[in-house]
């Protein structure tokens, strides 16, 4: 079982490697100020522990020194840095700024530690320590008053004002980081944060609350955070990913590793007494040290980190994440997701800080995975479908039903009254839900085309039952079945090279090694209309989709319809 002993040798690993690219890679010419501070923390943080061979030399010193220099180029007028998309920007700096500090404290920590010793690392970093503190008073003026543009943003900010008030205390840094605490954590009540990512929260929200609740003594914030490590305890996945399908952010619609979670679960696992953090921790270090230079600088800072870890202990199981609209349900055989929390309905439309991932469910079964499910309809390009209801019904025999529905219309639209026409044939530009017109929509009556969707899924022991209702007028639909690659598709119809198959009639499923997911639409059904995903006219206008790649099995139909689809997880006999 991995200890504190497996943890250290397997930083110390990462460690070396990380070094010994960060040299071969040297400091060119369009450098970005996060990864030149970065490599900077790395060389002062690995100069100064004695796990690598590389402990105490002065080429690391160099380096690091080096890198200082050039970030120290890219401050602007402001103290700020340049460079990145965010243009004169105080929280892009901070990430950069949360890395000069905790580079300080580490020289300051050493140097303190050998006091009245001969002193060479005072002198191999005293040059780095001189530059980072230049840098560091340059941009403290920007930090006091600068602003944010997302809710990670104010953490991250009130971090670095936190981590400058460390080096040279200040009632300025505190009242300004106060106040933007003073806003609130923005953690649930089932503890996810409002953007609901699984990146910002492990790399940007935790690390800072953990910070802020260090250094000015801030309970709420390791609260939130520990409410957090809890709520995400439910979102490990069998294969070390974290649940993201309700993210607000671009991780949505992407796999997030449990490896970034390593430091705050083990730390207060250690701190908490924690079981279930212990085997989260655990879990997490079997993917790996993603970023050993921010690891390591943590266990110098604070050497309780490389402690032993308490007994590991399964975590306790949480089933619904009721402000997202979330559901996760376990059984020996195979592991049910079920999202219906979509911005979408709300906002009709796709942006950055949304949620919008038409995926409304998952299933892992060994190591056969259904990545997504999605419906898609060729209905006035208003995309797929994305539940604007969802609810958890139980039958009087205590069956449990997830319930997802979705109402949308378009509008075609009468002529103008008398009074509401112009001789110059000008009208206001006005949206009509799909697209802008100069008909001024909103004056006219309308006639409405609607399609109306409640998908049913049930989950069984070793599977789920998927009902599909589709009211409206006549047109198609497709079912989209993403599976993770590795496997093999038996029973579809292949389309071509790109991956995708239609399920023309009768069964199928997906093959990994000794696991399967079986797949069976029921006798009566039979395809009827084109097998392909539709993104909607969001993303068609722009020639752009959030089409999924990979195997791909297609069910189809046509409105008004029924589909009942069971998933089963299935062991392969040898």
């Amino acid at each position: 079982m991995p200890d504190h002993t497996e943890f250290t040798r397997t930083l110390g690993q990462a460690v070396t490697v990380d070094v010994e690219q960060a040299l071969a890679e040297g400091v060119g010419p369009d450098e970005r100020h996060r990864r030149l501070m970065e490599r900077a923390k790395l060389f002062v943080a690995a100069y100064l522990w004695d796990g690598t061979d590389r402990h105490g030399g002065p080429a690391l010193a160099a380096a690091a020194l080096e890198n200082v220099r050039a970030l120290r180029a890219l401050q602007g007028p402001s103290g700020l840095f340049i460079g990145g998309d965010n243009v004169d920007s105080p929280p892009d700096s901070s990430f950069t700024v949360n890395d000069v500090c905790d580079t300080l404290h580490l020289i300051g920590l050493a140097a303190a530690a050998s006091a009245g010793a001969s002193g060479a690392a005072s002198e191999d970093l005293g040059a780095v320590a001189a530059e980072l503190d230049t840098i560091a008073d340059a941009v403290e003026p920007a930090l006091l008053t600068g602003g944010v543009h997302t809710p990670n943003h104010r953490w991250e900010i009130s971090a670095a004002l936190a981590r400058l008030h460390r080096r040279r205390p200040s009632a300025a840094l505190r009242a300004r980081a106060e106040e933007w605490l003073a806003e609130g954590v923005d953690i649930t009540p089932d503890g996810v944060f409002s953007e609901r990512s699984a990146n910002y929260a492990a790399y940007v929200s935790n690390p800072s609350l953990s910070v802020i609740a260090d250094e000015l003594g801030r309970d709420d914030a390791r609260e939130a955070v520990v409410r957090n490590l809890e709520s995400t305890l439910g979102l490990i996945h069998p294969d070390d990913s974290v649940e993201t399908v309700h993210s607000r952010r671009q991780d949505q619609l992407r796999r997030f590793p449990l490896a970034p979670y390593l430091v705050g679960y083990r730390r207060y696992a250690i701190e908490l007494g924690r079981g279930d953090f212990a085997w989260a921790a655990e879990r997490a270090l079997d993917g790996g040290i993603l970023h050993p230079a921010t690891v390591l600088a943590e266990l110098l800072i604070e050497p309780r980190l490389g402690g032993e870890l308490p007994d590991a202990a399964p975590p306790a199981p949480q089933r619904a994440w009721e402000q997202s609209s979330l559901v996760v349900d376990d059984t020996a055989e195979r592991r049910l997701v079920v999202f219906g929390g979509s911005d979408y309905p709300r906002f009709r439309r796709v942006r950055s800080g949304l949620s919008t991932n038409p995926t409304f469910l998952r299933l892992f079964a060994g190591d056969a995975v259904l990545d997504s499910v999605r419906l898609s309809r060729d209905f006035f390009g208003l995309g797929p479908f994305r539940a604007d209801r969802f609810e958890t019904r139980h039958d009087a025999d205590g069956t449990v039903h997830h319930v997802l529905e979705e109402s949308v219309a378009a509008n075609y639209y009468q002529p103008l009254e008398a009074d509401r026409r112009t001789s110059t044939g000008e009208y206001a530009l006005t949206d009509d839900g799909r697209f802008f017109g100069s008909m001024a929509f909103p004056e006219r009556r309308r006639d409405e085309v609607a399609l109306r969707t409640a998908i049913d899924v049930r989950p069984t022991a070793d599977g789920a039952v998927v009902s599909i209702d589709i009211v409206g007028p006549d047109s198609p639909w497709a079912l989209e079945l993403a599976f993770r690659d590795g496997g093999r598709v038996e029973g579809p119809r292949s389309l071509g090279d790109d991956g995708a198959a239609v399920l023309t009639e009768g069964t199928g499923r997906y093959v990994v090694g000794d696991t399967a997911i079986a797949f069976d639409a029921g006798d009566e059904y039979r395809a009827a209309g084109p097998a392909r995903y539709h993104p909607g006219e969001d993303y068609a206008f722009l020639g752009a989709t959030d089409a999924a790649g990979g195997s791909r099995v297609y069910l189809t139909g046509r409105a008004p319809g029924r589909l009942v689809l069971t998933l089963r997880a299935e062991r392969i006999a040898r």
